[in-house]
């Protein structure tokens, strides 16, 4: 076989032999920069982020490896502080139970919804976001932005998850915002047969998977460009890519098996189904 080759034999063995460890790791660097580069918000990836990317293409590492070839070469990122609440509870407002009882999980696409607003600073004003988030996948189903924080803002962001998905039936958990507290809301659930589960009163963590998302795409994009110096028609085709683009269906999604990407995900899921 050397002959064929035109290789010694010696070559041949020393071909068997694993890298030298430096040598190893040089290339788990490349391919740990090229992951990085691959995205511009891939910037934001932590050590389980780029070990969850590194195993989707066949590279088999420890974390203390990553993170050491990443502190080493000044690629790890610090975390940072999640936003303040942004709604006020309606005191007069009839109030729903807490389903959720910080119970997250689901094990089929459209069972449970979160919810919540958030303010962002633009140029011109202020820029009111409301998503809805699917437990099942952490994919983000519906989104609605505009200058106020007013019902039709949480109306809108509802209808537009439903109309994506055909969803009837979920349970939806919010906090106790006069948004979701409002008759108009709950006429809009109800077309839908949606169950209303609200947070209790001043538990933030009764909603914790709805507030990290927007921590994250406030630490991760908004905080980074500076979106006071920016109008909001600019912001809002920066939040929009970022969410129904990037984070749906390219970001490493720790919480889903081997870490693929929401959208991605529930593909997934849905074709080995059929």
């Amino acid at each position: 076989m050397c002959k064929v080759l035109a290789v010694s034999e010696s070559g041949y063995y020393r071909s068997l032999k694993p890298a030298p460890k430096k040598e190893r790791q040089q290339l788990l660097l490349v391919k740990i920069q090229d992951i990085i580069h691959a995205h511009e918000d891939n910037s934001n990836y932590g050590v389980r982020r780029i070990l969850l990317a590194l195993s989707q293409i066949g590279v088999k590492t420890s974390y203390s490896t990553v993170y050491r070839i990443m502190k080493e070469h000044g690629l790890l990122k610090k975390a940072k502080r999640h936003p303040n609440g942004l709604t006020r509870e309606d005191a007069a407002a009839q109030k729903s139970e807490n389903l959720i009882q910080r119970d997250f999980a689901a094990s089929a696409p459209n069972q449970k919804w979160l919810s919540d607003i958030t303010e962002v600073p633009c140029s011109d004003g202020k820029l009111y976001v409301s998503a809805v988030l699917d437990c099942f996948n952490g994919e983000i189903v519906g989104l609605a932005m505009d200058n106020n924080m007013r019902k039709e803002l949480c109306i809108q962001a509802f209808e537009n998850a439903c109309r994506a998905s055909n969803a009837r039936g979920m349970i939806f958990h919010s906090d106790r915002g006069s948004q979701f507290t409002s008759h108009a809301f709950r006429v809009c659930l109800a077309k839908r047969n949606a169950i209303q589960s609200m947070s209790s009163t001043g538990r933030c963590y009764d909603n914790a998977r709805m507030e990290s998302f927007f921590a994250t795409l406030k630490k991760e994009k908004l905080y980074k460009i500076k979106t006071e110096r920016y109008p909001m028609t600019y912001v809002k085709s920066v939040i929009f890519r970022y969410i129904m683009v990037y984070y749906n269906r390219q970001r490493i999604y720790t919480a889903n098996p081997e870490g693929w990407p929401p959208s991605i995900y529930r593909e997934r899921m849905l074709t080995q189904a059929a």
